[in-house]
C-alpha cells in the first residue's frame, strides 16, 4: 500500500511543506528512516536525527522550525505523536479489511454472520454462532456452539473460543488466546482422588477489551467470568473462573488470578503477579511487577512485594534486608564482646 504526502495530510488534518506527491509504503524510526518510509518527530531529544533521515516523510509538530535544510518532506500537524497513532490505526484498519470466506472452513447451517466477515482457511463456525458486521476471523480459529460475537473484532489465527462465550464490539483477541476452558474445579475423594466439578457457566468480554496471544480465560462454575469495557490484558495471562475485571484496568504478562477474585477499575497490574482466590482488589490500584496479594486491597492502594506490602514500606523494608548481612555481623560482634568482657 502507497500513501502520498498529500492523502496522509488529508487524513490528519495536516500541512504538507515539501513534495505533496511523494509516496510512502512503509514505517520506520527516525533514526533508521530510509526512502519510501514514514516516520515522525515528537520527541525533542529525537530532533537531530530529523536532519540526517533519508525517510520521505516525517510527521512533525506546527511549532517545529527546522535549523537546518532538510530532505524530508514535512506534515505538521497539532500533536504529531497522536497524529502518528492516528494513521498507525488507519493503517491498521486498511490491513487487516479483509473480506469474503477461505477453503476450506466449517460453517454450522445454524451459525450467522454480518456484512463485511472475513473467515480465513480451517476455521470452524459451531452451531448458534452469532456474528455481528466487519468481524473478521483468521485462519485456524475454532468458535464453539452458541458463542455471541458483536461488530468489529478481531479474531487472530489460532485462537480458540470455546461455547457460550459473549464478546461485546471493538475487542482484540490474538493468536493462541483460549476463552471458556473449564475452570480449575476439582473436588477431593475420601480415598484421596478427585472428581470433577461440571463447569457450567461462560466468559463475557463487554466493548474494546483486548487479549494478548497465549491468554488463558477460564469459563466459570455458575454464572460468569467477566471482563468489563477497556480491560487489556497482556500475553500469557491466567484469569481464573469466575473472576471479574472492571473497566479499563490493564494487566501485563505472565500473571495469575485464581478463582472468584474481583478487581475493580481503571486498576494496573504488573507481570508475574499472583492473586490469590476470593479476594476483592479496589479501584485504581497498582501492583508492581511479581507482587504476591494475599488479602483485600483498598482503593487507590500501591503495593510491591510477596506477600505486599504498601509500595513506601517496601522500599524501607528492602534498604533493611540489602543491610541484614551487615546487620547480623554487627549482632554477632556485640555477642562476642559481651562474652569476653
Amino acid at each position: 500500500m502507497e500513501f502520498t504526502a498529500s492523502q496522509i495530510a488529508g487524513i490528519l488534518e495536516g500541512e504538507v511543506e515539501g513534495n505533496p506527491e511523494i509516496a510512502v509504503h512503509k514505517l520506520a524510526k527516525i533514526e533508521e528512516g530510509e526512502k519510501g518510509s514514514l516516520t515522525f518527530l515528537a520527541n525533542p531529544k529525537y530532533t537531530q536525527y530529523i536532519y540526517s533521515t533519508e525517510a520521505s516523510i516525517t510527521i512533525v509538530n506546527k511549532d517545529f522550525i527546522p535549523e537546518q535544510t532538510l530532505t524530508t518532506t514535512l506534515i505538521k500537524v497539532q500533536d504529531a505523536y497522536k497524529s502518528f497513532s492516528k494513521l498507525l490505526a488507519y493503517y491498521n484498519q486498511v490491513k487487516f479489511n479483509k473480506t469474503g470466506i477461505e477453503a476450506p472452513v466449517f460453517i454450522s447451517e445454524s451459525a450467522s454472520y454480518g456484512a463485511d466477515f472475513y473467515m480465513g482457511a480451517f476455521s470452524y463456525l459451531g452451531n448458534n454462532v452469532a456474528i455481528g458486521n466487519n468481524v473478521k476471523i483468521f485462519p485456524n480459529v475454532y468458535i464453539g456452539d452458541n458463542v455471541s460475537i458483536a461488530d468489529n473484532v478481531i479474531v487472530f489465527a489460532g485462537a480458540k473460543i470455546y461455547s457460550e462465550t459473549i464478546i461485546g464490539k471493538g475487542c482484540v483477541i490474538h493468536s493462541g488466546a483460549i476463552l471458556g476452558a473449564d475452570g480449575f474445579g476439582f473436588a477431593p475423594d475420601a480415598d484421596g482422588e478427585y472428581s470433577k466439578i461440571p463447569q457450567t457457566g461462560n466468559v463475557i468480554l463487554e466493548e474494546n477489551v483486548d487479549i494478548g496471544a497465549g491468554t488463558t480465560i477460564d469459563r466459570a462454575t455458575l454464572g460468569s467470568t467477566i471482563l468489563r469495557k477497556g480491560v487489556k490484558l497482556d500475553n500469557q495471562i491466567q484469569i481464573a473462573h469466575n473472576v471479574e475485571i472492571g473497566m479499563n484496568t490493564v494487566i501485563a504478562a505472565q500473571t495469575g488470578i485464581a478463582g472468584s477474585t474481583k478487581i475493580g477499575k481503571n486498576c494496573m497490574i504488573g507481570g508475574q503477579v499472583g492473586i490469590v482466590g476470593h479476594l476483592v482488589i479496589g479501584d485504581r490500584v497498582k501492583i508492581q511487577a511479581q507482587s504476591g496479594i494475599s488479602r483485600n486491597v483498598k482503593n487507590d492502594e500501591v503495593l510491591q512485594g510477596s506477600p505486599a506490602l504498601n509500595y513506601g514500606d517496601f522500599n524501607k523494608s528492602y534498604v533493611h534486608f540489602k543491610n541484614l548481612p551487615n546487620i547480623v555481623n554487627r549482632i554477632s560482634d556485640l555477642e562476642k564482646k559481651a562474652k569476653s568482657d
